[in-house]
């Protein structure tokens, strides 16, 4: 087609692409319908809301970077009409709008995007349900550091970051395995700079409950059997406590009596030695002196002991009574939550199986047997040494080590029992060469998996939570996460949550496009793996010509382009397959 033919250039051909498809979806209109309270002089707030993911979808490192950058997307009126608008607000207007977005606003939007990715979350659910059986997790905790010098970010806090003390957020993130789209996002949570990884776990795994809207049984059964044996430990501190208070009072009454024969004795010793010097007797080894002095020195020693007995008695029974108070708190907190968990199984018509991997900050004795309890098949690693060091003890100089990967080996114990955690777990040791050094790790699984069967199947299943280490890096990378666009505790929410529905967006637009458009470029088709990072940092900074059509458009790159000789023809459609309702409660 002869370029006369096109109306418009276009300097950021995915925008209009994505516009288009976020204009099938309903995302624009959705966002245009949420009451904001900021007026509108030229440009709408809800526009400049929409302008905000736009420039998240961009990749750009700053919010000026829409005014300022070689070709200005608030100067693109090809972009700006394919989201519906007349024109695009300066940055400096964007970012007045985003301070003085309030927090119930943001949420209103976040609410709009979690609207939009309910359905097809729900299609891929199922899918996923049909084709694997059950639902796979990760989770992780991500640093998002700021200048140490500012002082404008709300709720910064000093924490570990990289490889240093840094003054920022975390992230709290959940991804959910897609046989689809390789990675879908679930959720995300800031918060301040110092939170640490297993203050989380739990968070995590309601937070991916909350978004899918299933869950696994819960492991009641275990829970009880935790519960008796600690109410079992609890009797025996109880006992224990007893003993001490009654050994305790009865060497009070010995020190008393001891005291007071002390007393009595030196009294005595005082009238010999008078009657000894009156009547000018020397004291002889086995006088009635001697005997007396003797007996006093063994009262006194007597007494010495008793009065550092007594203390260390007292200690013992503040140590076990503490002990008692402490197991009747936790049996108190794990009675809590069975009642919840019974009433959690009540309401499950549909329990899932489902995995939940998470690094070795998560892998906390609570964290894993909450997991377990929840009803998880858990992969992890253990948090800090209290595994790995009890591990390499067991090793003999026969031991025979399986190969996992190029420099790693590992050797396993099934549903080993451990004194400080209530259920058998799987453990692994393994071992790894870095040039003449050799480091350990130890990973646990517990589930229905026969892993340790299997121990390079093992190896990779927790390594593939690289996925959701991969999709932290593409958020820093491609969407630029690793800089704060925004300084105000509402903007800071918005942009985490815009952030992982990008990186979810641009997948679904990968499936929306290549159902549509036969000349889409190569390694795009593969929904799984559609080249983000080309998609934001090359195509949506790429020129094309644009024809406007009654149901969408057709794009045609130009000849100095990347994709030079490729056009794309989109309708603005689309269509999620829902599940229905006796569908939801037939996955098993």
């Amino acid at each position: 087609m002869n370029q006369n033919h096109f109306e418009t250039l276009t300097h950021h051909a995915m925008l209009v692409i994505w516009g288009q498809f976020a204009q099938s979806m309903g995302l624009v209109d959705k966002i245009e319908s949420i009451p904001l309270h900021q007026k509108t002089v030229t440009h709408s707030p809800q526009g400049k809301v929409l302008e905000f993911l736009v420039a998240i979808l961009a990749g750009l490192e700053h919010l000026q970077d829409l005014s300022r950058s070689a070709h200005p997307i608030d100067q693109d009126q090809a972009v700006a009409k394919a989201w519906q608008q007349s024109g695009w607000a300066d940055y400096s207007g964007v970012s007045r709008t985003l301070s003085g977005l309030t927090q119930a606003e943001a949420e209103r939007i976040v609410g709009v995007l979690e609207q939009i990715t309910r359905p097809i979350l729900a299609e891929e659910v199922m899918h996923t349900l049909q084709s694997a059986g059950r639902l796979t997790y990760d989770g992780d905790l991500t640093a998002r550091p700021v200048s140490n010098t500012s002082s404008t970010y709300p709720g910064a806090a000093y924490g570990h970051m990289g490889d240093g003390l840094r003054l920022g957020y975390q992230a709290a993130m959940v991804s959910l395995h897609s046989p689809t789209y390789g990675r879908l996002w679930l959720s995300v949570t800031p918060h301040p700079g110092d939170t640490v990884s297993c203050t989380q776990a739990e968070a995590l795994m309601r937070a991916a409950e909350a978004r899918t809207g299933l869950r696994p049984w819960r492991r009641t059964d275990l829970l009880r059997e935790r519960i008796r044996a600690l109410e079992t430990e609890c009797q025996t501190y109880q006992e224990k406590a007893q003993e001490s208070q009654e050994t305790r009072e009865r060497e009070r009454g010995h020190l008393t009596e001891t005291r007071q024969q002390c007393a009595e004795q030196r009294a005595m010793v005082l009238q010999l030695e008078a009657q000894y010097q009156e009547r000018k007797r020397p004291e002889r080894p086995y006088s009635a002196l001697a005997k007396a002095c003797h007996r006093l020195s063994m009262l006194e020693r007597r007494q010495k002991r008793l009065e550092k007995r007594i203390p260390a008695l007292e200690k013992q029974l503040h140590h076990r009574q503490h002990q008692g108070l402490c197991h009747r708190a936790e049996v108190h907190r794990l009675v809590e939550r069975l009642e919840q968990f019974e009433q959690e199984n009540r309401t499950n018509p549909c329990p899932i199986r489902a995995d939940f991997r998470l690094d070795a900050g998560f892998g906390t004795r609570e964290n894993v047997a909450l997991a377990i309890e929840m009803g998880y098949e858990i992969y992890t690693k253990p948090y800090s040494d209290w595994l790995t060091p009890r591990l390499k003890k067991r090793v003999i100089p026969q031991s025979c080590w399986t190969r996992v990967g190029s420099n790693a080996e590992m050797i396993a114990w099934k549903a080993e029992r451990f004194s400080d955690f209530p259920y058998p777990i799987d453990v692994a040791l393994e071992r790894f060469y870095t040039g003449q050094t050799q480091r350990h790790g130890t990973l646990i699984h517990f589930g229905r998996d026969p892993v340790t069967t299997n121990l390079p199947g093992w190896f990779q299943r927790y390594n593939a939570r690289q996925l959701i280490e991969a999709g932290i890096k593409e958020g820093k990378t491609v969407f630029a996460m690793h800089h704060l666009k925004v300084r105000s505790a509402p903007a800071i929410f918005l942009q985490e949550h815009f952030a992982v529905f990008a990186a979810n967006f641009v997948r679904w637009a990968a499936r929306w496009l290549s159902q549509q458009c036969p000349q889409i470029p190569s390694g795009w088709q593969n929904t799984a793996q559609p080249k983000v990072k080309e998609q934001v940092r090359v195509a949506a900074h790429t020129s094309a010509w644009v024809d406007w059509q009654d149901q969408g458009c057709l794009l045609m790159f130009t000849d100095h382009s990347l994709f030079a000789g490729r056009s794309l023809a989109v309708k603005k459609q689309w269509a999620v397959q829902l599940p229905l309702p006796f569908s939801q409660n037939a996955f098993f």
